[in-house]
């Protein structure tokens, strides 16, 4: 009886990653269009034409000659991110940070950065950062801090992986990878904040207009009959102690308001109206043009 061989075994297709939430996916798309603003004060001198760089969410294999950085978020929102970097990619990075024209491997080995242009590497990354600091800082509307260091791979799950990898076609050989691992921490922060609905008004409870709401007009009633002085200011006038002492008959003091300038009407002080000034039976009178509103005074019920 002949045997026929088993079928070899397939490998099973990797699971779909979740669609990258819209925070999540600005944030890195922040951090795309500001390595590609970096890379382009030094590509086109290098090879001609600006390095592009698109965001993809296949997985990117591990190596033990990664690099790997740390960026703690603060601000306006707090966590951290890694930047993980084959070694290759570190070293065409770091090339064309220093405007080098000489390219670098083909991707074929997994030699480690050298430690000078892991140097460089890093100041393009800290750069990176700042810029996107400020980008990030104008999307949110308050102040966000990226603080950039060398470590090692992160303890934390992550809650996001995504890649940006270079897309142009003049880019010899793998292309240029950067991933960003998001930790659940900043992603949390990230998330859209829903403002708390305002607590329901009850029976028991006034709303502030009727707390404010003025008492009836038969509580003024025993006020009616108040005598109240009033003033007209034409006019004021700040002056030093040695020259109010100096006046005498005759001296003219220069006031700040001008003829055209309304007169305040008070009321103990405060200023309750303002008018004209107009003659009556040949005394002084006041016509009223704008009733005032006064501020309460400090330390006084609102």
């Amino acid at each position: 009886m002949t045997r026929v061989p088993d079928a070899p075994a397939k490998n099973p297709a990797p699971e779909p990653r979740p669609e990258l939430r819209p925070e999540l996916r600005n944030w890195c798309e922040a951090w795309k269009t500001c390595l590609q603003n970096v890379l382009s004060q030094v590509s086109g001198k290098v090879s001609g034409q600006p390095t592009a760089f698109e965001i993809s969410s296949q997985p990117l294999p591990a190596a033990n000659s990664d690099v790997w950085y740390t960026v703690v978020a603060g601000g306006v929102v707090h966590g951290e991110m890694t930047l993980r970097l084959p070694a290759d990619s570190g070293t065409r990075l770091a090339q064309k940070f220093v405007g080098e024209t000489k390219p670098a491997a083909d991707g074929i080995t997994a030699e480690p950065i050298t430690a000078e242009n892991k140097e460089a590497l890093e100041e393009l990354l800290r750069q990176i950062a700042g810029m996107a600091a400020t980008a990030l800082a104008a999307t949110v509307g308050a102040e966000v801090q990226l603080h950039l260091s060398a470590s090692a791979a992160p303890s934390w799950s992550s809650d996001a992986i995504v890649c940006l990898q270079t897309k142009n076609e003049a880019e010899a050989g793998t292309p240029i990878t950067v991933e960003i691992q998001i930790s659940p921490a900043l992603a949390a922060e990230l998330q859209p904040r829903v403002q708390p609905a305002p607590p329901a008004q009850t029976a028991a409870q006034p709303s502030p207009a009727s707390s404010t709401q003025s008492p009836p007009a038969s509580s003024y009633g025993r006020l009616m009959d108040v005598g109240l002085d009033v003033k007209l200011r034409f006019g004021t006038r700040s002056m030093l102690l040695r020259d109010v002492l100096a006046l005498s008959a005759g001296v003219v003091v220069e006031l700040e308001n001008t003829l055209t300038s309304p007169v305040d009407l008070l009321l103990d002080g405060r200023r309750i109206a303002q008018g004209e000034v107009v003659i009556v039976d040949g005394k002084y009178g006041l016509r009223i043009t704008d009733v005032v509103n006064p501020e309460p005074a400090a330390g006084s019920p609102g």
